[in-house]
């Protein structure tokens, strides 16, 4: 009796001449039809993520915000309206041409764009594996596909045989 061939032997055999007997095709169809293909990604790179990936994900997710602009034009209109007019008395905390104001949004600005960047980045690499997952169902979507068409093939090859017996006994009575 011969062994049955693992999935690694299978696609070995693909890889190489391409050429698989209808045994090993049929064994192959069996283990793409039989295990489960697609994953979650959402909850894969979930669980893989790191405190620094949340928290890069959540300033993403609030500085991309109409709450976060809104509340900012907010913020610095108060600090423009407190230091222009309100202490113009000379207890100034950052006269015009607000230095202060620029250092403060320079470094913001200095510290969130590579945060940002790094969960753009992670983005992307969740978007990659979900177009893998999306080409592998896709490919068990197609293979599972020409076997069902190579089967009902046979089905219907089947099927004229015996008409065209049933026909040749009629003819015969």
């Amino acid at each position: 009796m011969e062994k049955k061939k693992t999935k690694k032997e299978i696609v070995k055999m693909l890889l190489k001449n391409n050429e698989l007997d209808e045994k090993d095709e049929e064994e192959l169809i069996d283990l793409l039809i039989d295990q489960p293909i697609s994953i979650d990604i959402d909850k894969q790179e979930e669980a893989k993520m790191t405190f620094g990936d949340r928290v890069a994900d959540r300033v993403s997710e609030i500085a991309g915000s109409w709450g976060f602009i809104l509340g900012f034009s907010l913020f610095l209109a108060f600090w423009i309206i407190l230091n222009a007019i309100v202490l113009s008395t000379g207890n100034q905390l950052d006269p015009y041409p607000f230095i202060l104001l620029n250092l403060l949004l320079s470094c913001i600005a200095a510290l969130q764009a590579p945060i940002i960047m790094m969960s753009q980045n992670r983005q992307a690499a969740k978007d990659s594996l979900r177009n893998q997952n999306d080409y592998r169902t896709d490919l068990k979507s197609e293979i599972i596909l020409e076997e069902l068409h190579r089967k009902m093939e046979l089905i219907l090859k089947n099927q004229r045989k015996i008409v065209k017996m049933m026909e040749e006994q009629d003819e015969k009575k």
